[in-house]
């Protein structure tokens, strides 16, 4: 039989990042975090441990101050926010549920196969991706560390909708389909943007540093103006690349440059 004990501490010495596990904020928390901020949203459509919405409120309130006084001490910042920057993101849900009533109502009117609005947020894997982005975005433009981008990944993992949390995105905002679509952190999406499975919103190769490292940070993702539809597998890249308004872009398209309004872009 082996030394488990040396196993384990040969394990621990490869441990580069020189953290404690006390600091560490928690993934499972953190889902929890999700479901309750859902609860606190839409109680007549989501439902956790059977909690009404005003225990959901009060447990979503203990439990993200603690996730974020812990992402903070993993972060080497100071925890003393973690109670300010709570009630900060308390008192968007108003503003983050209002949106999200306009992504349903574009999600809705933009699908011939939704039938209610209800069936839009209980089944759709677009509006799930997009109500945990909604939800991320708050925390990353509060900048908390590490919790936005645990939750998106969640959405990720359940709906392959790969939405960075730093990613600005407008109101009325449909994912039809939704499998493989990804938005990096530096896009801009406008208003009544419609996009289909396999749509890439991504960054062009990076600039690199002495060490052939990646550069950190800059602008590196396309701005889609309002009312663009994007079709299916379309990839449009690069930090200066700017779709028009009310522009199409068909699927399949691969575009590394901007585009006027009104463009209707086809790949042949």
């Amino acid at each position: 039989m082996i030394d488990t004990q040396h196993l384990l501490q040969s394990l621990e010495e490869l441990d580069t990042f020189g953290e404690t596990k006390e600091c560490l904020p928690e993934r499972r928390r953190i889902i929890t975090i999700i479901k309750l901020t859902q609860v606190v949203l839409f109680p007549a459509y989501y439902q956790y441990s059977d909690l009404s919405k005003e225990e959901a409120c009060f447990e979503l309130q203990q439990a993200l101050c603690y996730e974020i006084r812990a992402a903070l001490a993993f972060s080497k910042q100071n925890i003393h926010q973690a109670e300010q920057i709570t009630d900060a993101f308390l008192l968007q849900l108003v503003e983050i549920k209002k949106e999200l009533l306009t992504d349903i109502e574009a999600i809705y009117d933009g699908d011939p196969a939704a039938k209610t609005k209800a069936e839009v947020l209980l089944c759709y894997p677009g509006f799930y991706a997009i109500s945990i982005y909604r939800i991320a975005h708050a925390l990353y433009r509060l900048s908390v560390p590490y919790i936005p981008r645990i939750m998106t990944e969640f959405a990720h993992e359940k709906t392959g909708i790969d939405i960075n949390p730093g990613a600005n995105i407008g109101e009325y905002f449909c994912i039809d389909h939704g499998t493989g679509i990804v938005i990096g952190e530096t896009a801009t999406i406008g208003h009544h943007v419609k996009l289909y499975q396999g749509v890439t919103i991504g960054a062009k190769s990076f600039d690199l540093d002495e060490n052939g490292n990646p550069l950190k940070g800059g602008k590196r993702h396309p701005d889609i103006g309002n009312h663009v539809v994007i079709y299916a597998n379309a990839t449009i890249l690069g930090g200066d690349t700017v779709i028009g308004d009310h522009s199409i872009i068909g699927g399949n398209t691969w575009l590394l440059h901007s585009v006027p309004e009104n463009s209707k872009i086809y790949y042949r």
